[in-house]
């Protein structure tokens, strides 16, 4: 075994074990920089408005730990926005217990977010963004309930919850 497979592996087994607290990046800024959105500011200006989580989740597309999130017992009516820009990105209404520590959704709103593949931690997954700033917002995965089938599983620090209506005016 080469000694860069072993440590690759003890890595990914670590962030594993600490639930995503520990993530291994290719570059600085994650992949969500790489791309030009209609909300865009420098880093400075990002670590400015966000929380040392939230800049951390959303810029560096790291994970918080599974049941750290408020938003994972949520349960009134209301939309969910991205905190790096404020866009609606899920409804209540399609929010369900996954069981797994983040708030999880068959669904996102229409037009809210946008996907990318993620090969990280020597798998393939479809990581999920929010389509207007570039945040990372969490990953898909095709374990989800009817009618889709997908599980939206979101980090509930990328979020702001907002209750009363759940769909966008």
């Amino acid at each position: 075994m080469k000694r860069r497979h072993f440590l690759y592996g003890t890595a990914g087994a670590f962030a594993a074990l600490t639930g995503g607290a520990f993530v291994v990046r290719d570059r600085p800024g994650g992949k969500a920089m790489a791309e030009t959105f209609e909300v865009t500011r420098t880093e400075e200006e990002w670590r400015r408005i966000l929380t040392d989580r939230q800049f951390a989740v959303l810029r560096q597309e790291d994970t918080e730990r599974a049941f750290s999130s408020p938003l994972n017992d949520e349960k009134r009516a209301g939309l969910f926005h991205c905190a790096g820009c404020d866009l609606p990105v899920y409804s209540s209404a399609a929010k369900f217990d996954s069981g797994t520590g983040w708030p999880s959704f068959w669904e996102s709103l229409p037009d809210a977010i946008g996907t990318r593949q993620d090969n990280s931690f020597f798998m393939t997954r479809t990581e999920c963004h929010c389509r207007r700033c570039g945040g990372h917002l969490g990953h898909i995965f095709d374990d989800g309930p009817p009618p889709t089938g997908k599980r939206h599983c979101i980090n509930g620090v990328a979020m702001t919850f907002r209750p009363g209506r759940t769909t966008p005016s």
